[in-house]
């Protein structure tokens, strides 16, 4: 099956224009990507709420940034890095805001909070049984750069050659880092008791492709 950036949605005029300033050219990209780009935030990110105001950032971040595309051939894994970019802050962010809250809180609150938590966690565990909800909970469980890698790879489809162009990095190095993603959240699946211990040490490295 062709990786998501295999066919282009807009015409290399479109963004040649785009880059001279037409607004209207750039529009006509903006359109062609929206579904994509909130599709792939969605996933990154995990919060449905939240995805308009990161795709929205994308859109800023490409519309100031579009005079520094070497050429129109490299524009959808440039893209992509944007988007993974903008995501990656948010949940930074997210991440800051959520540690300021919790210093605030007294230990009983604490608790409170941890409960609430884990009681929303088991109704959500329970409602949405499939295998997608398990990928997101296996993936949770390990760095944003870790699950942001893997939900490019496993969820989004995109090939090593499509990842190289993103991270800009070898062939090799990708490798490794998919490769060791994969066990931490192996590693990180075993110890919370929902795979058997000798699962984790599974992931072989002749498996990533």
């Amino acid at each position: 099956m062709p990786g998501p950036l295999t066919g282009m949605l807009v015409e290399f005029a479109d963004i040649e224009q785009a880059r001279a300033g037409d607004d209207a050219a750039f529009g006509r990209i903006v359109s062609a990507y929206r579904k994509r780009i909130f599709g792939t935030i969605g996933r990154l990110i995990g919060r449905t709420e939240d995805v308009e105001d990161v795709a929205q950032e994308v859109f800023l971040r490409l519309y100031y940034s579009l005079d520094q595309l070497r050429s129109p051939e490299v524009f959808e894994p440039w893209l992509y890095r944007l988007t993974v970019n903008a995501a990656y802050d948010h949940l930074r962010r997210q991440k800051r805001r959520s540690e300021r809250r919790m210093a605030d809180l007294s230990d009983q609150q604490v608790v409170l909070a941890d409960a609430a938590e884990s009681t929303r966690r088991g109704n959500d565990e329970r409602q949405g049984a499939g295998i997608r909800e398990t990928v997101q909970q296996m993936l949770a469980s390990v760095s944003e750069a870790d699950r942001m890698l893997l939900i490019l790879k496993e969820v989004e489809g995109l090939s090593l050659k499509e990842l190289e162009a993103i991270y800009r990095i070898r062939e090799n190095a990708l490798k490794v880092r998919l490769f060791r993603a994969r066990q931490r959240v192996m590693k990180a699946w075993a110890a919370a008791g929902r795979v058997p211990a000798r699962a984790a040490g599974a992931v072989k490295k002749e498996n990533i492709t």
